[in-house]
């Protein structure tokens, strides 16, 4: 998006400031849904912990896409958007069993990533089809963080323990229609991942009446120019043959799914703020900005690289800043940057923010999260409101302990 329009939109709408393109997020799902045209029966379900906004929702549910929850909130969040039920699918990890009946109640799709949930569930709901998620002991990339599909991560039933999944099964009479794996975010090398398809694929010859193979998702985005990022269109060719062959060997057409989230969002957000002070000290220059990490918190959470650009002088001298928010920790979103010049009150635009940027925000600080646009075809749409002090105090129940 044009640093202009970005700049006209913290005048309409003030700053700070999320603004996400539909244009972008619409180029991203057909392009893997163009990647696998070769598969039958394709289903992708939009991660909604990446941006749960019920406009995006809505949007994903136009393009053809289902949603993967990991919450019942989210569930709720899904039907709210007009999703019917057999396209929502809840992944849920350690949380309660009360928690996964609520959501079976509602008519989603279950993910059971433990025994003790599996067996539990599988004995009052041997009726209900359920899909396991597996553990392939992979690392695929990224942060350690964000890995989750390795010997020691907390997610999905490890692969050895099929033999304790089928055992099960057989004590409950539960009907498994699909099998799982996630391995995280950021997929660097799509051999290693491919390594971990043919787990999964192998934990689905133990299943008879298999309806879907979800294959998780993690797809690597670029973060500045000349980045690494996920060859959608290589791993398409190279795994939609093999699925293929997997179905002809099964003897039945089985949906391939995947659940991306910041692949078909991260690019498509723009986080906007002014900046209120420029600090020279005898080593740094600060540009401090009227945000922190209650907004942000991506850097400080796990060291990602948002590439920051002044949209009010962008074509101007590059200096070096380091940018900082207004938290009363230490905010810093980038040391030594290379920015155009900055001065006081100037827009700094940061990229890759459509997915973990609001949906991790907070009122840290006592601070409002900031408001919502989505811009698509020319049109910008207010899709959240800023927060206000009402909102802060709404739920609080407050007692004077004094009287």
């Amino acid at each position: 998006m044009e640093s202009q329009l970005l700049v006209s939109l913290t005048e309409k709408y003030g700053s700070p400031l999320y603004v996400y393109n539909a244009e972008k997020m619409e180029s991203q799902y057909n392009r893997i849904t163009a990647a696998f045209s070769s598969v039958k029966n394709l289903k992708l379900n939009y991660a909604v912990k990446a941006n749960s906004n019920i406009s995006i929702l809505k949007f994903f549910k136009k393009l053809g896409s289902g949603i993967d929850t990991v919450s019942i909130q989210e569930v709720r969040l899904g039907l709210e958007a007009g999703f019917a039920p057999e396209n929502i699918i809840f992944t849920p990890n350690g949380v309660s069993l009360k928690e996964i009946e609520q959501a079976a109640k509602l008519g989603v799709q279950i993910n059971i990533d433990n025994l003790s949930i599996l067996e539990q569930f599988g004995h009052l709901y041997p009726n209900t089809p359920v899909c396991v998620r597996i553990n392939p002991h992979i690392m695929a990339g990224g942060h350690s963080k964000i890995s989750v599909g390795h010997i020691d991560s907390k997610f999905g039933i490890s692969i050895h323990q099929l033999p304790h999944i089928k055992r099960v099964i057989e004590n409950t009479g539960m009907h498994i229609n699909g099998v799982h794996m996630h391995t995280g975010s950021d997929i660097l090398d799509i051999d290693v991942f491919l390594a971990a398809t043919e787990i999964l694929f192998n934990t689905a010859t133990a299943f008879e009446n298999l309806d879907f193979i979800d294959f998780g998702s993690g797809f690597k985005v670029p973060y500045k120019e000349g980045d690494i990022s996920t060859n959608i269109e290589e791993l398409g060719e190279k795994l939609s043959k093999r699925f293929n062959s997997f179905c002809k060997s099964y003897g039945k057409n089985l949906t391939l799914m995947f659940e991306p989230g910041k692949f078909l969002v991260s690019e498509s957000g723009f986080f906007l703020a002014h900046v209120n002070v420029v600090k020279h000290t005898t080593s740094t220059v600060f540009a401090s900005i009227d945000s922190g990490f209650n907004h942000l918190i991506r850097p400080m959470f796990y060291d990602a690289y948002h590439h920051i650009h002044n949209i009010s002088n962008p074509g101007g001298r590059e200096r070096y800043y380091s940018v900082v928010g207004y938290i009363c920790e230490t905010d810093t979103f980038a040391t030594n940057r290379r920015i155009s010049e900055i001065t006081e009150g100037d827009v700094l635009c940061f990229n890759n923010a459509g997915a973990y940027c609001f949906s991790m925000a907070s009122n840290y600080n006592s601070r409002f999260r900031p408001a919502e646009v989505l811009y698509y075809k020319g049109q910008d749409y207010l899709i959240r409101k800023e927060e206000t002090f009402e909102d802060l105090i709404k739920n609080q129940v407050i007692v004077d302990l004094a009287q």
